[in-house]
Formats: structure tokens, sequence, C-alpha cells
């Protein structure tokens, strides 16, 4: 009986490692299309997820966030940053320690939070906004700590980068560079009698600088005038708005200008009441009151950003040689409320800017993104 047992048992061994050895060679006949490239790529990637894993395991790491001023833009971005580093952390198996700091729009504020940062040693410093990012270069001049921005509109012109694709020094970051001939081709759809174009924005807000620029070529080429009007305060903004109210503008434009941005949902309903549709570089525009935002998605820049944090400390990236990431600027978010109190038909709006951008999205007047 000992004997057949054995037999049999070595009988079954022998057909479970014959049906084993069946299911692989049909699993390759099937994936025809595989080579020893592919093979090697998933070799290396697997070996590149395990080296991560090692290196972050049990590690806890100071991230330094860093915002200019509170508005649903540069909050959202925060935001997600955050919930992305904890995703992250436990994912990898380490600890992403968050000192997070408002500037409030305090350029004093602003130099007293970059040393704090420097002489906490934090491992990396988040600069949110261009004015974050600038100081906060200047500041960390003379250190090791890379800086990784979000938000910034133009790094080369702000003198952040050599260039997008070879930063060059210790700062990278993510960027939401506005196609502002995008914005004005919405504009003029939907309005093709479009005459007269506000300039609403500051001109201490690098992001404006170019945007401007464009708008004005824009209208140039297509005969249309414009009329700027600037401030550097809410109270500038709304004294602003009101002027270009009286003097009859047929929309207004302004870019991911974070000055008019704080001061949205002060100018919103006297641009509703006088029916002047507000065409601005972000979605929160739209969110705080603005008829039309379009832009790149503040939620996912967020994500983005918090990632390239975590290439640089984990797997020891080099900021000078990170590309700065660009995103798709397509979307068009409509503000429903507003569309309809300036007399626009939302579902003939939709209509015309379908074929404009890859995607339109509508939201209704809110403070902050759920």
């Amino acid at each position: 009986m000992k004997k057949m047992f054995a037999l049999l048992l070595a009988l079954a061994m022998t057909l479970s490692l014959a049906a084993c050895g069946s299911s692989s060679s049909t699993t390759t006949t099937e994936d025809t299309t595989s080579s020893a490239a592919t093979e090697d790529a998933a070799a290396d990637e697997t070996a590149d997820s395990s080296a991560e894993t090692a290196a972050a395991t049990g590690e806890t790491y100071t991230v330094g966030i860093v915002n200019w001023v509170d508005d649903a833009s540069l909050n959202q971005i925060v935001e997600n940053i955050q919930t992305e580093l904890a995703a992250k952390g436990e994912e990898l198996g380490c600890t992403f320690e968050v000192n997070y700091d408002n500037a409030q729009a305090d350029a004093t504020v602003l130099n007293q939070i970059g040393a704090d940062m420097v002489a906490s040693q934090v491992d990396v410093i988040v600069a949110v906004a261009t004015p974050v990012a600038t100081v906060m270069q200047a500041t960390t001049e003379d250190t090791d700590i890379p800086v990784v921005f979000s938000a910034v509109s133009d790094p080369v012109g702000a003198g952040l980068v050599e260039s997008m694709d070879e930063p060059g020094g210790n700062v990278t970051g993510t960027s939401d560079a506005l196609d502002t001939t995008a914005i004005m081709n919405l504009m003029l759809a939907a309005d093709p009698d479009l005459e007269l174009v506000g300039l609403l924005y500051d001109t201490a807000q690098d992001s404006s600088t170019q945007p401007i620029e464009d708008a004005k070529a824009w209208c140039d080429e297509n005969g249309i005038a414009y009329e700027e009007k600037t401030g550097s305060t809410t109270d500038d903004i709304l004294l602003a708005t009101q002027s270009l109210i009286t003097d009859g503008v047929d929309a207004i434009f302004t870019p991911s200008d974070n000055t008019v941005m704080t001061a949205e949902l002060t100018i919103y309903e006297l641009l509703q009441e006088a029916q002047i549709p507000h065409y601005a570089g972000a979605d929160s525009f739209a969110l705080n009151g603005a008829f039309c935002g379009y832009g790149v998605d503040y939620s996912n820049l967020g994500v983005m950003t918090a990632d390239m944090v975590v290439d640089l400390l984990v797997n020891d990236a080099d900021p000078a040689t990170t590309p700065v990431m660009t995103f798709d600027n397509g979307i068009a978010t409509i503000n429903t409320e507003t569309c309809e109190a300036i007399g626009f038909d939302l579902d003939t709006i939709k209509e015309t800017f379908a074929p404009l951008c890859t995607e339109v999205v509508e939201i209704q007047t809110a403070e902050e993104f759920e």
C-alpha cells in the first residue's frame, strides 16, 4: 500500500508540473506581440519599483509647502498635493511630513517663511505661484534644498529655469501655461459682434504679462479694440471692473491672475448685472462667478506636483534635469448661473464651444471646490 501511495503521489506531481508548463506555454503563444525589449522594460520597471520601495520604506521626509494667497485655485492645488503625498507615503511605506505656510500676498511675510523653511532644514520646498517660487529660489541659492514650483505660468520668463526641458538648477515644477488665443477664440465664438474687450489684471503678476500681450496681439489681428484696467488689491480690481462696465466693454479677459482671482467673488455680480461675460485662465474663476474659466485642471496639477516631489526625494531625481511639466489647456468651465444671468443659452454655448476645446464642464458659484 505504501508503495502504491507513493506511486500515485509521484504521478499526481508529474501531472501538476505538466499542467503548469502547459499554461506558461499557452500564455507565451497568445502574446505573440511581446518582444525582448518589452520584457526587459518590464523587468527594469519592476526593479525600479522595488528599489523605490526599498529606498522609501521607513523613511520620513519633510516637505515645506508655501502658498502665495488664499484663493480657490491655489488652495485646490495645496489640498491635492497633501492628499497625493499621503497616498504615496502609504503606498511606499514612508512618511511625508508637511510643513505648510501661507504668505497672504505679503512679500515681507514670504521672505520670513522662506528663511524659516531653510532654517528648519526641510527636504524640499513646494512653491505655489510665481512670487513664491522666485523668493524660494533666492532663499535656497546657497543650500542643497530643491524647490518644486506649481502654477507658474512662465518659468523661463520668470528666471526660474534655463529651459522647460533642462531647468539647470535646483528648481523645477509644474506650469499652468495658458493658451490665450484659445480663450479669445471662445470669446469671439460666443459673440461674433465683439467690438471692445476689457483686459483686467495686476501688472505685478508675472503670470499675466505674456497672456496680456498675447491678448492684445489677438485683438489687433482680429480688428477688435481693447481697454486695459489694472489693480493690485481687491478694491483696485473692483474699481477697475466698474470702469470697464461704464466704458461699455463687450467682454473681459483675465489670465490666471491671483489678484483678480481673489477679487472674483466681489466683482462677479456686477458683471452679471451688466451682462458682461468674464473669461479667465482657470476654472476657479468660474467657480467664483465668472462666466468662463479655461485652462488646466488644478486638482491634477496638484497631484502631478506631489508626484514630482516624491521622485526627487525617493528616487533622488535631479531638479536640474527634471523637465518642467505642462498640461493640456483644453477644458472650458462654464458657470451655469452666470450664463443665464448674462443672457446666454447654455445649450447653445456648449455647442459653440465644443469644437474649440477638449471638454466643456458646468459649474455653479461657490467659494471653494468641494
